[in-house]
Parts: structure tokens; sequence; C-alpha cells
């Protein structure tokens, strides 16, 4: 059972047995997966495996229960994270067609992450937030009475974002590339 994805799992390992420490002396599997998707983002397979040989126990048990429930992800999330709420106020106000606005958008179904990892997209059940229905939450933060037209804003805002970031880091190396030629003139006179 090898992880394809070598340059992050190291770190991931370690953020596995470090998030293992905390549960000294304890046997909540669940919990333990819990907490180990919620420093990651996601439950890796190296997760499953340390867990399994922390609990004693064979991984495909932990395997086993972690797909059995569907709040487990087995994929990292995009930079930006999309849940869209289907519990029943959010289903009952159409939270199936906010949901298939952002398939249509970001050209990906649910539980799938666009390719270039800037979003993924998850169904989820109840958020809480029902009186706000249809809702999506966007890297925990809530939108309320979401329609599609809302979903081309979010995106277009996001974009917009990120041709800034882009900008600002294109105008930063530039600063730093002039300092440094500035610097080195300075010491060739």
């Amino acid at each position: 059972m090898k992880n394809e994805r070598d340059p992050d799992s190291k770190d991931e390992l370690k953020i596995v047995k470090e998030t293992l420490k905390n549960w000294e002396g304890d046997k909540n599997m669940i919990a333990m997966l819990l907490s180990i998707q919620d420093h990651l983002g996601y439950l890796p397979e190296e997760g499953m495996i340390e867990v399994a040989r922390y609990l004693n126990i064979s991984e495909t048990t932990i395997y086993g229960v972690a797909t059995f429930y569907n709040q487990f992800r087995f994929t990292p999330p995009g930079k930006n994270h999309i849940q869209v709420c289907m519990g029943t106020a959010c289903h009952v106000k159409r939270g199936n067609i906010v949901l298939e606005s952002w398939e249509r958008r970001l050209e990906i179904k649910e539980g799938e992450v666009t390719e270039d990892r800037e979003f993924s997209l998850e169904r989820v059940n109840c958020v809480g937030c029902c009186v706000l229905a249809p809702v999506t939450v966007i890297n925990k933060e809530v939108r309320g009475q979401m329609d599609p037209t809302k979903v081309d804003g979010i995106l277009l805002k996001y974009q917009l974002g990120k041709e800034d970031e882009t900008k600002r880091k294109k105008e930063s190396e530039s600063r730093t590339e002039e300092g440094c030629k500035e610097s080195n003139d300075g010491k060739n006179s």
C-alpha cells in the first residue's frame, strides 16, 4: 500500500503520528480518524495504516470503518473546499440546482477536485443554517440563500483574487531581483 504522493507523504505521516500522540491510551478509532482528517483535510492511506498499528488491529478493519461512514474523505481537498448543503430545508429550497451550478461551473462532480487543485466540491447533510437555505459553505464560510447567479459571482471573486495574488507575487519577485542586482552592483564598484 505505497502512497504515490511521496513529497507530502513524509510530512503527512509526521502529522498523523503527532495526532495519535494526543490519543494515548484511548481506543476511539472513529475519533482518531476524524482528528487526522481535521489536521490534513482528508484521511490518507498512511493515516489509516498508522491507526491500525496504534490500535493493533488490521488495516482492512480501519479501511472498512472509514469507508462505511460518509464523512471521511480519501483525496486531498482543493485549496478552496466547497460544501453544498442538501439537508431538508436546502433540498426543499432547491439546493440541488445550486449543486448542479457548482458542478457545471467547476466542470467536476461532487466528491471531485479540479485539475488545478483549486476547488473541491462536496455534498453534505444539514450544516445547521436552515434559515439561510439553500446554503453553500466555502472554506468554513457560510454563504446563504444561494442561487446559480451567486455561484458565478463567487467564482469571479475567487478568480480576481487569484489574479491579484499572482500579480503581487510577480511584483515581489521583481523587487527582490532588483534589490539583489543593486546589491551586487554596489559590491562590484
